[in-house]
């Protein structure tokens, strides 16, 4: 897949989180609340996901550098001076929280990712706007 492809998919992707993250923001009823809270972080997952590919190939597109892993690829766009060390710090940990998806049964690790949307949220919106500017 090329790079405009990925990048349009990862705007897509990052668009239906906003969306997500916003609704569970307003809803109060509990029930509700766990639904769409669960529902955004599914969304969180395959942002993360596609984000990271779109990294990829904008990283051999831009600089002739091949990442391999999602983190190597952050790493990589931080050495190419992409990224300050603190929203490298917040990616890495957000794809920390990516690995830790599988194991949303567990109410604490829910509560802690959906926290953490707050903080994430800007920093793929700053992702995918490096990206578009610099291809």
């Amino acid at each position: 897949m090329d790079l405009d492809r990925k990048l349009a998919d990862f705007e897509k992707a990052l668009l239906r989180l906003k969306e997500a993250y916003q609704k569970t923001i307003e809803n109060t009823d509990s029930y509700n609340y766990t639904f769409f809270r669960d529902s955004t972080i599914q969304r969180f997952e395959f942002t993360v996901e596609i984000m990271w590919k779109t990294v990829k190939s904008f990283l051999i597109k831009q600089e002739g550098i091949e990442c391999r892993s999602p983190k190597s690829c952050i790493k990589d766009l931080f050495s190419a001076g992409y990224l300050d060390s603190e929203k490298t710090a917040i990616l890495l940990e957000m794809i920390d929280d990516r690995n830790l998806t599988s194991h949303t049964y567990h109410e604490e690790v829910s509560e802690k990712i959906f926290g953490d949307l707050r903080s994430y949220i800007p920093v793929l919106e700053y992702i995918y706007k490096i990206i578009e500017e610099n291809v």
